[in-house]
């Protein structure tokens, strides 16, 4: 994002005036060049201190296939954490060992599908384990492995590992796991942790690395097993405040690989593939949301009603988590307490509130909410009737429509009206 001598705002070399005139608002927008640059500054990180490295994109955090193709690109993998996942990444060409399942608390259904596929299955717990040998034995078999600490630096609601979390196997029952995997005939072996969420310092990753690896690292040694790959999830962390610090990926990679090394050493375990599945980090800080004022309101306090709602972002009003906005053409102008809120009829889309913000700003201006490229769109949804919005993509100074916004006919599309409710 560029904002330019007049006071425009740029995304790449596209002015948000000209994406908002194409594609109308609200209107998510993905810098394509942010995204590959993301990702190689991650992976030349890693593969410089440990070189058999291997990167799965995490598609739940933004599912546009345009997007994940980017990533396709770059080389990356997929980390489904649904069958639908699955399918998306078959839709892009992927399958069997370039794509990770790792669901949790699954179906019977889910399980037969996600064997089916053909992809590595990522077990979140022992329990799964007699109900996925009832389809067969798999050939690989990974289990979700909680390290019984997590860290999370947007709030605990998201942390995803320790005595809170509920996804992984207890540190405690690991042994047994990777045991009766063993027992009932699988041959090759992965192991999988959520360290937590958008972290930003680099010592964590280190910490957490040297928790799973001797989780791992005695049950390899005990039961006789080589690990083919240790997945140490995601969590590379941005920051959503302009104070926050920036994660040092590299020391972050150093950390990480010394730790690696020193516990395959210290537990004579054949070299495995070190596997990542970051999302936020590739494309978090590369999307932005482009909404329009419709309406300014003085009562308690001015009040800056927007098309950018809590159906469009829900992560304020879900957790409170922080994104900056800036106002198109009057950054530099005098600020006040603002609050901003959509068109929901919620107190919680007020998802603002005393935010300093240009004191001019009124109905007909443009409002770009930063840090929109991950969790946004994949958890927006429909209420009060209010559809979901378009995607974009630019590159330089080109634009692409990724996705069209929603319709009426898309709302009612799949309802079904019994003939009898017609009738008078």
């Amino acid at each position: 994002m560029e904002i330019r001598d007049n006071g425009q705002i740029y995304l790449e070399g596209v002015s948000v005036e000209e994406l908002a005139s194409a594609y109308g608002t609200p209107l998510y927008v993905y810098e394509e060049n942010r995204i590959r640059a993301n990702y190689r500054r991650a992976l030349s990180a890693f593969r410089k201190y440990y070189p058999d490295t291997r990167f799965f994109y995490a598609i739940k955090a933004n599912n546009n296939l345009a997007v994940a193709n980017i990533l396709r690109q770059e080389g990356a993998g997929i980390d489904a954490a649904s069958v639908n996942e699955i399918l998306l990444a078959k839709e892009l060409g992927l399958g069997g060992e370039d794509v990770m399942f790792s669901g949790n608390f699954l179906s019977d259904d889910d399980i037969k599908q996600g064997l089916e596929s053909g992809v590595i299955f990522n077990l979140d717990d022992l329990s799964l384990l007699p109900r996925v040998l009832k389809h067969g034995v798999p050939e690989m078999l990974s289990f979700r492995v909680n390290p019984g600490y997590g860290q999370c630096d947007i709030g605990a609601f998201v942390c995803n590992a320790g005595p809170d979390a509920k996804f992984g196997v207890h540190p405690d029952k690991v042994l047994d796991a990777y045991r009766a995997a063993k027992e009932a005939g699988v041959k090759r072996f992965g192991a999988h942790m959520m360290p937590g969420s958008s972290i930003r310092d680099p010592e964590y990753f280190g910490y957490v690395t040297g928790l799973l690896m001797d989780l791992i690292g005695r049950a390899g040694r005990e039961l006789g097993i080589d690990f083919e790959f240790i997945d140490l999830g995601g969590g590379l962390g941005i920051p959503y405040k302009h104070e926050d610090s920036v994660l040092d990926i590299d020391a972050a990679a150093a950390n990480v690989a010394k730790i690696f090394k020193e516990k395959i050493a210290e537990y004579g375990l054949k070299p495995p593939r070190l596997m990542m599945e970051p999302a936020r980090y590739f494309v978090g800080d590369a999307g932005y949301i482009i909404g329009r004022v419709h309406t300014v309101k003085d009562s308690y306090s001015r009040i800056i009603g927007t098309d950018v709602g809590m159906n469009i972002l829900a992560r304020p009003a879900l957790y409170g988590a922080y994104h900056h906005i800036y106002v198109n053409g009057r950054e530099q102008e005098e600020r006040m307490p603002l609050n901003l809120c959509g068109q929901l009829c919620e107190n919680t889309d007020l998802w603002v509130r005393d935010r300093m913000l240009p004191k001019g700003t009124t109905e007909g201006d443009l409002i770009v909410v930063e840090n929109g490229g991950a969790y946004g769109y994949a958890m927006s949804y429909q209420y009060n009737g209010r559809l979901r919005c378009g995607e974009a993509l630019v590159n330089g100074t080109q634009h692409n429509l990724i996705r069209r916004a929603e319709t009426f006919q898309d709302l009612i599309g799949l309802m079904n009206v019994p003939e009898y409710l017609k009738r008078n």
